[in-house]
């Protein structure tokens, strides 16, 4: 019987004494989503805490945030974040969703007024969001997200780095480049990739944008999650932050509702997210 107090006593002393780094579970958003089904990460930024790891956690995994300086701000729904130079939230991975993407849907909220800047005021684009990488690819990335421009116009860029460092990009920019933008409204983005059309849709506020952007005959979109080294929501992949570097910008605005799919998203489950201000 001392026997069995003295391990009951050695272990409460171990779990006093563990050092405990990761927070504790509350409550966060749950969205449906079947088992292993596609939407493989999802951040509402929509927890109420003092804990910042806990107000950015992903619901799909319960994967915290390892940081997140960004302030919460009034969102589209709930609550969202607001961006600023030289900040941005961090992530150790984006779940299994490089792993089982070939398809994939971006989607997300975001509100930003007027000419996007780099983080030492110059006009240059801003990220809602990067996966930095160690595959030595000279973006040091794999993927990629930018806006840059004004209201009257402004350029969507996404760059793909796969598993074979064949790379590409995606834009709508030049003659192509949209105008509304960034008029201080809450906009609603979904960027859907078809590996059978080796194609990418812009979707805004539920409509598709006719020009499709394409990488040859691609196919599936092949991401390498073996060299993805940090998700980046709200910041670019480069590290030279108190700089013009134009990979090392932040996100000045406001964003929200940020959800990856493992698949390519219809229309109708585009117009979904956006009327339910998902």
């Amino acid at each position: 019987m001392k026997n069995i107090i003295y391990l009951l006593m050695a272990g409460l002393v171990m779990l006093g004494c563990q050092k405990m780094e990761r927070p504790s579970l509350g409550d966060y958003p749950i969205d449906t989503n079947a088992p292993d089904g596609p939407l493989s990460f999802y951040v509402a930024f929509d927890g109420t805490t003092d804990n910042p790891l806990r107000n950015a956690v992903d619901s799909i995994r319960a994967n915290f945030a390892s940081d997140n300086p960004l302030t919460p701000v009034d969102g589209i729904n709930g609550k969202g974040v607001k961006g600023e130079a030289m900040k941005f939230v961090k992530y150790q991975k984006p779940n299994d969703w490089a792993v089982k993407a070939k398809d994939f849907s971006l989607s997300f909220w975001y509100k930003k007024d007027g000419q996007t800047k780099n983080n030492t005021g110059t006009n240059g684009p801003e990220y809602p969001i990067s996966f930095k990488s160690s595959n030595g690819h000279w973006s040091g990335c794999n993927f990629l997200l930018m806006l840059e421009g004004n209201n009257d116009a402004c350029a969507i860029k996404m760059v793909v780095v796969d598993k074979n460092m064949a790379d590409n990009w995606l834009t709508w920019e030049g003659d192509n480049s949209i105008t509304g933008l960034v008029n201080n409204q809450w906009r609603h983005m979904v960027l859907v990739y078809q590996a059978s059309t080796s194609s990418l849709t812009l979707y805004l506020d539920g409509v598709a944008n006719p020009l499709k952007r394409t990488w040859g005959s691609h196919g599936d979109i092949n991401l390498d999650d073996s060299k993805i080294s940090e998700v980046r929501i709200g910041g670019g992949p480069g590290d030279n932050l108190d700089s013009d570097d134009w990979l090392s910008s932040t996100w000045k605005g406001e964003l929200d509702q940020f959800r990856l799919y493992s698949s390519a998203l219809t229309q109708e489950e585009i117009s979904e997210l956006y009327t339910n201000k998902k």
